[in-house]
């Protein structure tokens, strides 16, 4: 294996580059500024968690609508912008052709920024719909979905249009998300919003949708940039990849239907959260058949794109086993509606971020046809972030578990159990805090390649108009 430095650029830039650069360079550009407001505003209100009157005077910033802002800006800002990117250049690199309409990727990100920006000021407000995953007032959601519509086109026209008639896990994980994206949104927006469904029925539709908003969105653009990044940097074959197939459509079928295993206890049918537990199980097979195509990218060298997708997928891998063992009804009666929940997801999510992060690292200097500016900000952003993330994740589970126990103990107050996690919250703000310092460190470094791209850019010009005047 060639080892490549953390700013060096290989050789493989191509067509599907030069026609895509700059709207690929766009939505990236718009997800690290979600990713460094989102983050922001996590910070914000984990302090709110264990310091109630911090912002309390502020009606905008109140708790519930912190919460609801900064995890809209994350999941639509940050990962909606960024997996758009790198689905597109995927599908635009294997179907060997120039990037089709790049127009509408570029009408479709301003679109779907906008939407996002009024989703945030609708939320403050006081216009969240109250969903877990799906907060956008009742006036965005047309909006996010014809956006979504614009920015897909290309990517269909790569899929259909492709030159090689022979496809690959990459193109079927990142078409998946472009096609099912849009049929469970429109689902949601009208069960829950337009026509909305009546008493706990609410509460399915609610868990169904979160549910795919990663197991059918999110997750399949990260796999898909592995299944294309791994093979394509160490230059393997993936092994066992006649199996890969199997792991695609075990997700789309039954990863889907997992939503329900967090309705365990809930004033629901039980058959619901126990068919969901049977579908986590099922799901394992999927995450089994990943682990053994992509098992070469635990060994990532001195490459950075490769370290950032080894611990992606690490913390993919781990997060189905966690969420499989813990969606039994013995633990989740201890770690239900507490911390370790949202350690639950923040672990997923962060998978993908991970994932999306190393595929960002390997994209960029191709589409801004430069290398990265500075090593040491690479290593300080991969420090900071993988030391934020462990001890975020870690400290969140140590504070659901204990808030958990404690709460199944009828003799303790809610003022102990108060006392008890508040050490591990406050290390949780610290965590994210040192998170927010990453991301200002990898959207600073984006802006400045992208930003000496352009100048050298625009010198060029001025010199050869010059010239040209001259002659």
């Amino acid at each position: 294996m060639t080892t490549v430095l953390p700013n060096q650029v290989p050789a493989g830039t191509d067509d599907a580059d030069q026609t895509c650069g700059g709207p690929l360079l766009l939505l990236i550009a718009s997800g690290l500024l979600w990713l460094v407001l989102g983050g922001t505003l996590a910070l914000l209100n984990l302090i709110q968690v264990y310091t109630p009157a911090f912002l309390a005077d502020c009606a905008w910033l109140t708790y519930g609508r912190l919460q609801a802002m900064q995890e809209t800006a994350l999941l639509y800002g940050w990962a909606g912008n960024a997996g758009l990117a790198v689905a597109l250049w995927v599908l635009a690199r294997l179907g060997g052709a120039p990037l089709r309409g790049p127009n509408y990727i570029v009408a479709g990100g301003l679109f779907w920024n906008l939407g996002v920006t009024l989703a945030l000021v609708g939320i403050a407000v006081g216009d969240a719909s109250g969903h877990g995953m799906f907060q956008l007032p009742r006036y965005v959601q047309p909006f996010l979905l014809f956006a979504f519509g614009a920015i897909a086109v290309p990517g269909v026209l790569a899929w259909t249009g492709r030159r090689n008639p022979t496809t690959y896990a990459a193109q079927w994980y990142a078409v998946a998300a472009l096609f099912l994206f849009p049929w469970f949104f429109s689902v949601a927006s009208v069960m829950l919003t337009f026509a909305p469904v009546r008493g706990t029925l609410q509460a399915v539709v609610a868990t169904w949708y979160a549910q795919n908003v990663f197991s059918l969105w999110l997750a399949p653009v990260a796999i898909a940039a592995v299944y294309y990044l791994l093979p394509k940097i160490t230059g393997r074959v993936i092994p066992s990849y006649d199996f890969a197939v199997y792991g695609f459509w075990s997700l789309l079928f039954f990863g889907c239907w997992m939503g329900g295993r967090l309705l365990v206890g809930a004033p629901v049918p039980a058959w619901v959260s126990t068919m969901a537990i049977a579908n986590a199980w099922v799901v394992l097979f999927h995450h089994i058949i990943v682990f053994f195509n992509v098992r070469d990218v635990f060994r990532p060298g001195a490459n950075t794109t490769l370290k950032f997708l080894a611990l992606g997928m690490g913390a993919y891998l781990l997060s189905a086993v966690i969420d499989t063992a813990f969606s039994a009804r013995a633990l989740a009666v201890t770690t239900q509606f507490t911390h370790f929940q949202q350690a639950q997801t923040h672990l997923a999510m962060g998978a993908v971020a991970l994932i999306l992060t190393g595929a960002l690292y390997h994209m960029t200097p191709r589409l801004a046809g430069g290398n990265w500016p500075s090593v040491a900000l690479i290593r300080a952003h991969f420090m900071a972030y993988i030391i934020g993330f462990v001890l975020l994740v870690g400290s969140l589970a140590v504070a659901g578990w204990i808030q958990g126990s404690a709460l199944n103990d009828p003799s303790v107050a809610f003022t102990q159990i108060a006392a008890r996690t508040k050490v591990w919250l406050q290390l949780a703000t610290a965590a994210q805090a040192l998170l927010v310092v990453a991301h200002v460190l990898f959207a600073a470094h984006f802006f400045k390649l992208v930003g000496g791209q352009m100048a050298k850019c625009c010198a060029t010009r001025g010199i050869l108009t010059s010239e040209a005047t001259v002659s």
